[in-house]
């Protein structure tokens, strides 16, 4: 006779190797269990944010357990208090970046595992604190293109006020996005003016902190501004941009990294990198890809992100902020 086991955690009955399923609601703003063992759970916005459903807030969460590996979180839905997971590094380690990890799935399920729980022990072994973030999704009705993405935004804000805490340069906190992730990573690095003058005078724990990343990367995106008419401008201060997508083997993923690359090359923001791999397909994180060149492109990014600074000590000016500065204080080029 087949028997199914349960657990408690947090409050909520789970189902070992299945759905994670809670019904009703907590007596306050619901706070989910970590993803990675050891992460500090942290509400992105106050219960009586404009930004909130206040009748939604107390709803748990649903997270689907990976089958074949217990207890491994391989996606979450019903989001309606975002929040984000921190975990810090060593001191004796420590470069003071942080990147704030921005999970995919078709804004339908956040994608926690191969895109979040995997980059935790990964940028730990560099010296860099890892934030997944837990956005709200189009599938429980939010609106991407504002919902999800001031969530991505708040998280900065929140990460930047709070970063003498845990050890981070407020000056090397920047979103790594995935897939659908990458599309709100896409509108953070473009529309922050607009956010941060929007909540200046809020109190939500941010502290008036701004909500410019200071580097991004965009991994496999799904159709950033720039696949839609009219398409935006590219302010100056744009942060310096990381892509990696497979080719013709994702090819429509490859066209918006391609439309992301070319408006900010075309704008001539400094230190864009981008890597179209000949043989992939959509999705999978950091899995190694059977060898292929495809599975490396972590690598790449390391690479990238040593080679503008951010790798360095903290409170060591980067080369990508020194290089944004100097742009800015250039005149703008007409060609």
């Amino acid at each position: 006779m087949h028997s199914s086991r349960f657990a408690i955690a947090g409050g909520a009955l789970v189902l070992l190797g299945g759905l994670l399923s809670v019904a009703g609601q907590t007596p306050g703003p619901f706070v989910p269990q970590p993803i990675v063992p050891g992460g500090q759970i942290v509400a992105l916005f106050p219960p009586t944010s404009k930004y909130l459903k206040k009748e939604r807030i107390g709803e748990a969460e649903q997270n689907n357990l990976q089958k074949t590996v217990p207890g491994r979180i391989q996606s979450i839905v019903n989001i309606h208090n975002p929040s984000i997971e921190v975990h810090v590094v060593d001191p004796s380690n420590n470069t003071g970046a942080a990147v704030i990890v921005v999970p995919g799935g078709g804004h339908r399920t956040l994608n926690v595992g191969t895109e979040g729980a995997d980059q935790v022990p990964f940028f730990y072994n560099y010296g860099v604190a890892t934030i997944i973030l837990r956005n709200r999704l189009r599938q429980d009705g939010y609106v991407a293109e504002t919902d999800a993405v001031f969530d991505a935004q708040q998280a900065v804000r929140i990460v930047r006020a709070r970063a003498k805490e845990w050890n981070i340069d407020p000056q090397k906190i920047g979103l790594m996005g995935f897939s659908a992730g990458a599309e709100l990573v896409a509108r953070a690095a473009l529309f922050f003016d607009r956010f941060d003058s929007d909540n200046k005078a809020e109190a939500d724990g941010a502290s008036g902190a701004s909500s410019r990343p200071d580097f991004v990367a965009l991994v496999y995106p799904g159709p950033t501004p720039f696949a839609r008419e009219p398409k935006p401008e590219v302010p100056r201060n744009t942060p310096a941009a990381f892509i990696a997508t497979a080719g013709s083997g994702d090819a429509v993923h490859a066209v918006w990294a391609d439309e992301f690359f070319g408006a900010l090359l075309k704008a001539r923001i400094p230190n864009l990198e981008m890597h179209v791999y000949g043989n992939g397909g959509h999705g999978n994180g950091m899995k190694d890809r059977n060898g292929t060149p495809f599975g490396t492109w972590q690598y790449r990014f390391i690479d990238w992100f040593r080679d503008l600074g951010f790798l360095a000590k903290p409170g060591v000016e980067t080369k990508a902020a020194k290089d944004t500065a100097a742009f800015l204080a250039a005149p703008p080029t007409t060609k």
